[in-house]
């Protein structure tokens, strides 16, 4: 009613109550409320885009300058509501790529996990699907339902070494054929590092970890296991009943070494490595030591020339020392605790002109593919390397899967190889 044209206003109760003004409402505005009073969520209106399945259109985009929220989908189907800028297109997930293949949820999953129960015509209609919309499966959520991920880690004590990277070769090799992914870590052989890297890897559920541990006492090793991550150590030997260990018997090694120069005919040798808080450097020196003992020699034929790393550096260093020393008490033999000190003293030897076996034969340790190929062919204490990380990866993939796997700590033979260092 037109309010120019009525009589004077109403007093009190009998004022009549003003009624709102409402703006007339689209037939689609009706359609959404009526919907959400009823419960159910109209799908957003899309925008067709040519060669996406339907599952895959997005929102179309508001005015310049908005946001919009837009439905997250994961991988395992569930959305999530985001504020992402406009043009930003959501991920696809595998309810889109179900829509798209024609398949079911379980279906995709299939493909994904388990290929070999799909059909390959159906196999390939999914992962064309998957492909034209840019699929990208959502490892971190898959870890989280899971409560493990599909990586195993192998902490090493130096990557420079090739020793470590060919026994990383082998986990590499096994890691393959169980579809798992391999994180390499160098703990540089300091403590505090591998303590950081082994709480790291805690923390991101990987199925495993394979180490060769500056301090096999460590009691992160077995605060790991107890928390449901398999640990297997990797050239050391594990304590009775605290899991798996892969390694080759170092005494025996360095008793091999020292018994070839003995047999050679000299009986002054020095032993070059460290630093001795390496569980490999105290062995392969008590092998040395056990092998004069046989020979009937005092423990003072073997003179030790320290290092602080097992590095081709520390093996020159090493040379100058040895070389500086009076030549009545200069050994004539030296058997150094790896193939890279071996080098690194066989270089400055070769350098100021001392001859190799002639003035001091040469014995090394790991046979690294460089020891044949090097000035003068190193002999050397082979070790199985690649063997190592396969035995050591199926031994934690066996702990992983198996509820009544029992520990085992396997111990291969080092052979010796001579050639021309110490047999001229």
């Amino acid at each position: 009613m037109d309010e120019d044209k009525q009589g004077p206003p109403a007093t009190g109760a009998q004022r009549p109550r003003r009624m709102p003004v409402v703006p007339a409402r689209s037939a689609a505005q009706d359609a959404d409320a009526a919907d959400r009073a009823a419960g159910v969520g109209r799908a957003p209106r899309a925008r067709h885009t040519p060669g996406v399945g339907r599952a895959a259109r997005t929102r179309r985009a508001p005015d310049a300058g908005q946001m919009t929220g837009a439905s997250q989908t994961t991988e395992a189907g569930q959305a999530a509501d985001t504020d992402r800028p406009v043009g930003v297109i959501r991920a696809a997930g595998i309810k889109d790529v179900a829509a798209a293949a024609s398949v079911s949820l379980g279906t995709v999953s299939n493909v994904l996990n388990r290929p070999h129960l799909v059909s390959p015509p159906t196999r390939a209609r999914v992962e064309r699907a998957m492909a034209e919309l840019g699929f990208v499966r959502n490892e971190s959520a898959r870890a989280l339902r899971a409560g493990s991920s599909r990586i195993l880690a192998y902490v090493m004590l130096d990557p420079s070494n090739p020793f470590f990277t060919d026994v990383a070769t082998g986990i590499e090799q096994v890691a393959a054929t169980a579809d798992l992914s391999v994180f390499l870590c160098n703990s540089g052989e300091d403590a505090d590092r591998e303590a950081r890297y082994l709480d790291l890897l805690l923390e991101q559920r990987v199925q495993g970890v394979l180490i060769t541990p500056v301090d096999a006492a460590n009691e992160r090793l077995r605060t790991l296991p107890a928390l449901g991550t398999p640990v297997v150590l990797v050239d050391r030997v594990a304590g009775a009943g605290e899991g798996c260990s892969v390694s080759v018997d170092d005494v025996l090694g360095g008793e091999l070494a020292v018994t070839h120069l003995l047999e050679r005919g000299h009986e002054r040798i020095a032993f070059v490595g460290g630093p001795d808080t390496l569980g490999q450097v105290r062995d392969r020196n008590a092998g040395a030591l056990r092998a004069l003992d046989r020979a009937g020699l005092p423990p003072d034929r073997l003179t030790v020339l320290a290092t602080g790393a097992l590095t081709v550096a520390e093996g020159r260093g090493a040379a100058e020392r040895l070389i500086g020393l009076p030549a009545g008490r200069r050994p004539t033999a030296v058997f150094c605790a790896n193939d890279l000190v071996a080098l690194g003293l066989l270089q400055v030897c070769v350098r100021l002109g001392v001859t190799v076996p002639g003035d001091c034969a040469i014995v090394g340790y790991d046979d690294i593919d460089f020891a044949a190929a090097a000035a003068v062919p190193l002999t050397s204490v082979r070790q199985p390397r690649r063997l190592l990380g396969r035995t050591a990866a199926e031994l934690l993939l066996e702990e992983a899967i198996n509820p009544a796997h029992e520990h085992r700590a396997v111990r291969f033979t080092p052979e010796l190889v001579a050639r021309a260092s110490t047999a001229g």
